[in-house]
């Protein structure tokens, strides 16, 4: 501004001096019609000089000003890293203010390693870091809950309910979905293959969220006891109480030969009464079970548990913690199925 004030007080200055020199002069040389035309010539030929004195005025102020222009447009708010907004710097430069590090999404988590410890089984460790014992089998190419696992040995932990996976030559994302049968956007978002794309070269290691996954082989270490008749069994104390302070998420129907309870993984799953133990082990879908018999031909089992505390034969008392809530078998999450049978036939634990 100081710079555009000067050359306007200059440029007065100067049409002053000139007026007033030209008017003499030519008043004397060519009188009054003279001093007239002289007077337009000149008038005219300032008109033209002023963008080029103008513009060397400008272009000094912008030189000057330059220097600040770029600062403002490199400023990048610290406080706003990670953030997708933009602010405004002064004279309207817009200045991104997205950090130049990149950060993992909120939503990311990392693959863990763990180092396998002296007495840990695999169905341990997936309890310990709250996953599937599916997912974690197959993100280590494990194929049989029998296998050994060496002192030492290293596993991939999935960060989730998913799968671990190796990216092969001739993968694409599209046979890659289609194998673990999950949405292609599924895979692209969760890996930033959207911004990152190498993230699916040969030999990376991917996740798939929600991967339907190979069921493991499991030991079948099942064990149970005859059913006591009604004089070893201890007496009702009456309605069955619920396993789990949790959130009932599926009723007994004819399709559904139970009710759901989900509650967080490992909460402990109480007998709904007194009774004995009468079996405990995997099963097909149900996965890892434990069932109590009570008087009266009723009897509760308990599913899809990550750990059991009581053995065939031991008696329990209403509600005394007899397992975990886990995920295993065929589950959408950690819960437990709640099964009441009446003389072999299913009916509502509800309505008993």
């Amino acid at each position: 501004m100081t710079l555009r004030r000067a050359g306007s007080d200059a440029r007065d200055v100067a049409v002053g001096l000139i007026a007033v020199k030209i008017r003499a002069f030519a008043s004397a040389v060519f009188g009054p019609r003279g001093l007239r035309f002289v007077l337009n010539v000149a008038t005219a030929l300032l008109v033209l000089s002023l963008p080029l004195s103008v513009a060397g005025v400008f272009g000094t102020s912008a030189a000057a000003e330059s220097p600040t222009y770029a600062a403002a447009a490199a400023q990048v708010s610290d406080s706003a890293a990670g953030s997708g907004r933009v602010s405004t710097s002064a004279r309207g430069v817009i200045a991104g203010s997205r950090s130049l590090v990149t950060v993992a999404a909120e939503d990311v988590r990392p693959v863990e390693h763990y180092a396998i410890a002296k007495g840990d089984t695999l169905s341990a460790v997936a309890e310990k870091f709250s996953v599937k014992a599916d997912d974690l089998a197959y993100s280590n190419g494990i194929q049989d809950e029998g296998s050994t696992l060496r002192i030492g040995q290293d596993l991939l932990i999935p960060p989730g309910r998913g799968a671990l996976y190796f990216v092969k030559d001739g993968d694409t994302v599209a046979s890659v979905a289609e194998k673990f049968k999950v949405e292609q956007s599924v895979v692209m978002a969760y890996n930033r293959l959207y911004f990152e794309p190498e993230h699916f070269g040969m030999d990376q290691l991917i996740f798939v969220p929600g991967a339907e996954v190979p069921v493991m082989k499991r030991a079948e270490i099942t064990r149970s006891i005859p059913i006591p008749g009604n004089g070893q069994l201890p007496a009702r104390t009456g309605r069955l109480s619920w396993p789990v302070n949790g959130v009932l998420t599926q009723y007994f129907w004819w399709g559904h030969t139970g009710v759901d309870v989900a509650a967080p993984y490992g909460t402990g799953i109480m007998a709904s009464d007194d009774g004995v133990v009468v079996a405990t082990g995997w099963v097909a879908v149900g996965g890892l079970r434990v069932c109590v018999q009570h008087s009266g031909g009723l009897q509760t089992c308990y599913y899809h548990t990550s750990a059991i505390y009581v053995n065939p034969g031991q008696t329990v008392a209403r509600g005394e913690v007899i397992a975990a809530i886990g995920m295993t078998g065929v589950t959408t999450g950690p819960h437990v199925h709640w099964e009441a049978k009446l003389n072999g036939a299913a009916v509502d634990p509800l309505a008993y």
